[in-house]
């Protein structure tokens, strides 16, 4: 049997001309392939156990994606999605590269642990533990600081990557999750407190306070950098904010408590709906939507290059 799924792993997958997306199913230990134009299900690649998030070399040639529970990382082809290699890693709940392309920071949520491995060669630099539950993380753009929220103790943590040391670890609000460096400030999104803290990054002060929504979860950046996407898991709203003023623009409903998203290049904004095992396909200027079944608990989601162009 294991050699029948290590044989699924390393199939290669045809490379579609209008792109295709990859979803994380932590809750069916599989990832989801997904045409774009037909908005189809094409295949499920097996995993070992709970994979959630992704991140992207700087030179675009790999994709990896962590597997929580299986204490493991998987190494794709970020166009076919073939598996390429796999490599043992410590709890790999979130991760992200740093700007300047010298370091991996991975989150471990269960070990309450944030590590720090040299990229291409993923050397582990050194281990932090934070307490706890530490979750999801934004860079400075500078790459001097790494910022982690840690959900389980209400704060937010900065690393200084330079230095290897924590340079701050405070309160921000309640049940912290993502989190978003915009204009010069720490965007955190409070899970617990409905709302997104906007930090000063010098020393975790909290500025200023937005209301969002209930179990106010993720934010993402559009495409042309004007807005910020807000989901909140609760009451399944996802709220458009003016990037610079941070002032409500619009907002919709989408049933099934949106996580993740994505912005396809044809303008619609694809959805991982962790409660009802499904992704939602948004035309915002409508506000209607498509749903596609996938496996259970979605979380990640990744659109490939031949749908997104390198810039």
């Amino acid at each position: 049997m294991f050699r029948i799924i290590f044989a699924l792993l390393l199939s290669p997958l045809p490379a579609l001309a209008g792109g295709a997306l990859l979803v994380m199913n932590s809750g069916a230990a599989s990832l989801s392939v997904i045409d774009i134009d037909s908005q189809a299900e094409l295949s499920r690649i097996p995993v070992l156990r709970e994979p959630h998030h992704w991140t992207l070399t700087h030179d675009k040639r790999e994709l990896l994606v962590g597997d929580t529970v299986a204490n493991e990382m998987l190494f794709l082809d970020p166009v076919t999605f073939a598996v390429r290699r796999r490599m043992p890693i410590s709890d790999p709940y979130q991760l992200g590269f740093s700007p300047d392309g010298k370091f991996l920071v991975v989150t471990a949520l269960a070990r309450a642990q944030i590590d720090v491995y040299e990229a291409g060669s993923y050397k582990l630099v050194k281990r932090f533990g934070l307490k706890s539950m530490p979750s999801h993380l934004d860079f400075s753009p500078d790459s001097a600081r790494v910022f982690i929220t840690l959900q389980g103790t209400d704060h937010l943590a900065a690393i200084d990557l330079r230095s290897m040391t924590v340079a701050w670890d405070v309160p921000v609000g309640k049940a912290p999750a993502g989190l978003i460096w915009q204009n010069g400030r720490v965007l955190v999104a409070n899970m617990g407190s409905d709302d997104v803290a906007v930090v000063d990054p010098r020393d975790g002060r909290v500025i200023e306070r937005l209301k969002i929504g209930k179990g106010t979860h993720q934010l993402f950046r559009s495409p042309d950098g004007k807005q910020l996407w807000v989901n909140s898991r609760i009451d399944s709203t996802v709220t458009v904010i003016d990037a610079t003023s941070l002032k409500t623009i619009r907002s919709y409903k989408l049933p099934g408590g949106p996580d993740d998203l994505v912005f396809a290049p044809d303008g619609k904004v694809w959805f991982t709906l962790r409660f009802a095992h499904k992704v939602a396909v948004l035309d915002p200027a409508s506000g209607n939507f498509t749903t596609i079944a996938v496996g259970r608990s979605p979380h990640g989601i990744f659109i490939n290059p031949a749908a997104h162009p390198a810039k």
